[in-house]
């Protein structure tokens, strides 16, 4: 009986020096790999920032130019007309030019153009010859355009008689400039005038050879 009670009282000590004691500490090694001296890591470079100033704008290489407004555009209006149809062509006066303009075709078969200022002065200048008188069928031309034809030979051979009265109307009317653009200066060359006649006719008259045709 002495001996179980030694026994246990030895038992019952341990027990008190285990609970006593430094509880064990655990050490967590982590391992990383090393880079070699030789060959360092290489550590990446921020992209380059660009400032751009408020003012500041890519300034191409300077390139030849033409300004827009230095080369004049075509003109395209409405415009009082009047037309006479004769028997080798037609006269037009054209109301902004106050010209007469005579349309024949010569002996090869070219439409001529010729232009003519517009002289007749109303109340002042008969407005034609009495002493004329048409073949049977045609008409003398009257006012401007019968001023120009009874004083000028030319035109009146290559036209003869009026074979219609002469009408008024509104006709549309364009002008095509040419020329060229040198040190950015426009240089003015002939050009070309669209008229229509009372049928829808588009007269096609060329100013750097006095001539004319159908378009």
């Amino acid at each position: 009986m002495r001996r179980w009670l030694m026994v246990a009282f030895l038992t019952l000590a341990m027990m008190l020096v285990a609970c006593q004691a430094s509880p064990s500490t655990v050490v967590y090694v982590v391992v990383t790999p090393t880079p070699s001296p030789e060959t360092p890591s290489p550590i990446p470079s921020a992209s380059p920032v660009v400032t751009v100033s408020p003012t500041s704008r890519f300034t191409p290489s300077p390139q030849p130019t033409v300004t827009p407004d230095i080369f004049p555009t075509q003109t395209v209006q409405q415009i009082q007309v009047a037309e006479q149809v004769f028997e080798g062509g037609r006269m037009f006066w054209v109301g902004p030019q106050q010209q007469i303009w005579v349309a024949i075709v010569d002996g090869q078969g070219r439409g001529r153009w010729m232009r003519y200022e517009d002289t007749f002065v109303e109340g002042q200048d008969p407005e034609n010859d009495p002493e004329l008188t048409a073949p049977e069928g045609l008409i003398q031309p009257e006012r401007g355009f019968g001023k120009l034809w009874r004083n000028n030979p030319e035109v009146r051979t290559a036209l003869g008689w009026a074979i219609t009265p002469e009408f008024g109307y509104i006709s549309q009317y364009e002008y095509h400039p040419r020329g060229r653009v040198e040190d950015d200066m426009y240089i003015p060359d002939e050009g070309y005038h669209i008229l229509f006649s009372l049928n829808g006719e588009s007269f096609r008259f060329e100013e750097a050879a006095d001539t004319w045709r159908l378009n």
